[in-house]
């Protein structure tokens, strides 16, 4: 896709594109199979002397990197020049990462070769569709970036300024259910559990749980019944666990909640409260069947009991539904019950 008289210079090779991405504030402390993934997603424009690049209003649908000439960015209103962004710079970010429309008008200062991501404009969320591992990664770096660039964006970057919460919602907000997604829980989790180390390991339950029968909703009812029930499940599950966790949509149909500081009786309690809850839940709006409800089958793991560290975590707790399932449906198990 062109942009304002922009053309695509003439298939670049992929090692440059990669080789600019690490010369870049923004994806300098990438691993080379990150840069060359980005490099894949990411495509050369070209610009004669005061073209555009962007005009104020235009969508946030990509970011760029400089890498030969400058680029001027103005205001719309008297023209008055705001930066200056010259070979290694990258700019955009912002727009791009919340999706928000361009604030200022952008031009080249003579000739001047940018590397857009993602190609085309696709936005971030379709250019890393399988990677949101990546994504969080961008996010951070981004924060980071922003920090270097100015005293005054410590301010900016606080937890609960409106523009980082937006951020986070892009990166960690499940598109379907509109929970925190697997990108988060990978991402925090190892946080916390950092924090229950140094505070002589506190107590912490990962608790992670699927419908026994929602293959069987969607085969009966179909899939967009079957979508429109998760989402209410997604809902019910966040109503009900409030502020004590942390729920999380970790794939597919299996949803997960971290509990900070419960140790096996609490977490057990806890499981025992959203199954539950979760069992009344009324499924006749999305499929049209008054007496259909879901069959619910949780596993719990505890830190440290069950694991020292996330991943090992999330690979006791993961499994422990479909065991659940397996035996019946509508349990709770324990890692060592399914032994």
């Amino acid at each position: 896709m062109k942009k304002s008289g922009a053309h695509a210079a003439g298939a670049p090779a992929a090692s440059s594109a990669q080789e600019l991405l690490a010369t870049s504030a923004l994806f300098s402390s990438f691993s080379a199979d990150e840069l060359g993934f980005l490099a894949e997603k990411s495509e050369f424009l070209s610009f004669e002397a005061g073209q555009t690049v962007f005009e104020a209003g235009s969508p946030g649908d990509r970011l760029y990197l400089v890498a030969s000439g400058a680029v001027l960015v103005s205001s719309p209103a008297d023209g008055s020049t705001l930066a200056e962004f010259v070979h290694g710079d990258s700019f955009g970010e912002l727009e791009l990462l919340t999706r928000a429309e361009r604030n200022a008008r952008a031009r080249a200062e003579g000739r001047a070769r940018l590397l857009a991501f993602p190609a085309g404009g696709k936005g971030l969320r379709e250019a890393l569709s399988g990677r949101p591992e990546l994504a969080a990664r961008i996010l951070r770096s981004f924060l980071l970036v922003v920090s270097g660039r100015t005293r005054k964006a410590n301010a900016l970057v606080k937890e609960n300024s409106p523009w980082v919460r937006e951020l986070r919602r892009q990166v960690y907000g499940d598109k379907l259910t509109g929970l925190l997604n697997k990108a988060y829980l990978e991402e925090n989790l190892p946080k916390l559990l950092a924090e229950r180390a140094a505070s002589d390991a506190a107590p912490l339950a990962l608790v992670m749980m699927k419908p026994d029968n929602f293959k069987e909703i969607n085969d009966r009812y179909g899939h967009e019944a079957g979508d429109a029930s998760l989402v209410l499940l997604a809902g019910e599950l966040d109503r009900a666990v409030g502020k004590e966790g942390t729920a999380v949509r970790y794939m597919g149909n299996e949803l997960a909640v971290i509990y900070p500081g419960k140790g096996r009786e609490a977490a057990l309690e806890a499981a025992k409260a959203l199954q539950a809850r979760l069992s009344a839940l009324d499924l006749s709006a999305p499929t049209g069947d008054p007496g259909l409800r879901f069959g619910m089958s949780l596993g719990i793991a505890l830190y440290p009991e069950h694991g020292a560290d996330a991943e090992a975590l999330v690979k006791a707790s993961s499994g422990l539904p479909l065991a659940a399932r397996a035996r019946g449906g509508s349990l709770i198990l324990f890692p060592e019950d399914a032994q």
